[in-house]
């Protein structure tokens, strides 16, 4: 059953968009007695869970060495995935899309996803007040409580969906030891809800180039005795019709070889009637 070896990195796919949502915060630094704007600061953020940064702050608690990590910063990961029911499609109906390469022109198919939520934690951590409420104010007016944004999601089959993110609640944090003189972080906490969806493998056929609809009639003479013996008495063929140009056509003497039509040209029909075939 789980022979097919498949691969589209949607996992990752998820990652790399909720966090491309917020890493182009800025935060200004003002000066508290003029209200002057000193500079700017990008807020960074990174994939892993705060209490990384929150053991590195405590062992450099004043930063007096070099560090990698500097507040304010934000931080995120997955901590679990559920499915949905809620969202779940028919698991029996294909997406199809067709291709070409070399080798010839091809269907693809795919039956419909797996909805499945993301649970997805984002800490904003900063040294005061002043920058969280900064970086905090810039992100609760967009979730209304969702955020949807496109994501190109199976490049193969041209599937690109919107994926809705949920702000499900926010908490706040104030991390000290003993008095609020030996404060360290403060923290903010989101929490999220990606409704992703997970596709399986993709399934490859040959284009159909000519159908062909066959009618029979009965031949009466032996019906009578049961037989019920039939015969072909007209049929309809169907082919792909494209002029030189590129151009769809139903006149099957301006239309190219379909050899060389492939599976995702805008191409016409050429119906032929054949009548009195083989009647009795």
């Amino acid at each position: 059953m789980f022979s097919t070896n498949f691969y589209f990195g949607s996992i990752r796919k998820y990652i790399v968009l909720f966090g491309s949502i917020f890493n182009d915060i800025l935060i200004d630094r003002v000066d508290q007695e003029t209200g002057n704007q000193l500079k700017q600061v990008r807020v960074p953020i990174s994939y892993g869970p705060k209490d990384r940064f929150l053991v590195r702050l405590q062992e450099n608690p004043d930063l007096l060495r070099e560090v990698n990590q500097v507040l304010p910063r934000m931080s995120f990961e997955i901590t679990s995935i559920e499915y949905d029911p809620d969202r779940k499609l028919n698991t029996i109906i294909r997406n199809k899309y067709p291709s070409s390469n070399t080798n010839g022109n091809y269907l693809l198919s795919q039956y419909n996803p797996v909805p499945y939520n993301l649970n997805i934690d984002l800490a904003v951590l900063a040294r005061n007040a002043d920058d969280a409420c900064r970086i905090i104010e810039q992100i609760l007016p967009y979730f209304t409580p969702e955020w949807t944004t496109a994501i190109d999601l199976i490049p193969e089959m041209g599937i690109v969906k919107d994926i809705p993110i949920v702000l499900k609640s926010v908490q706040y944090q104030d991390t000290y030891e003993g008095s609020f003189e030996s404060r360290y972080a403060i923290i903010w906490n989101l929490q999220f809800t990606l409704k992703g969806y997970f596709y399986g493998p993709i399934s490859t056929s040959a284009v159909i180039k000519e159908a062909i609809t066959n009618f029979y009639v009965t031949n009466t003479n032996t019906a009578a005795e049961g037989v019920g013996e039939a015969a072909v008495s007209e049929y309809i063929t169907i082919i792909p019709g494209l002029d030189a140009n590129g151009n769809p056509t139903s006149n099957a003497t301006l239309s190219i070889n379909t050899n060389l039509i492939t599976a995702n040209s805008n191409y016409g029909f050429i119906t032929d009637f054949y009548a009195n075939v083989g009647a009795n």
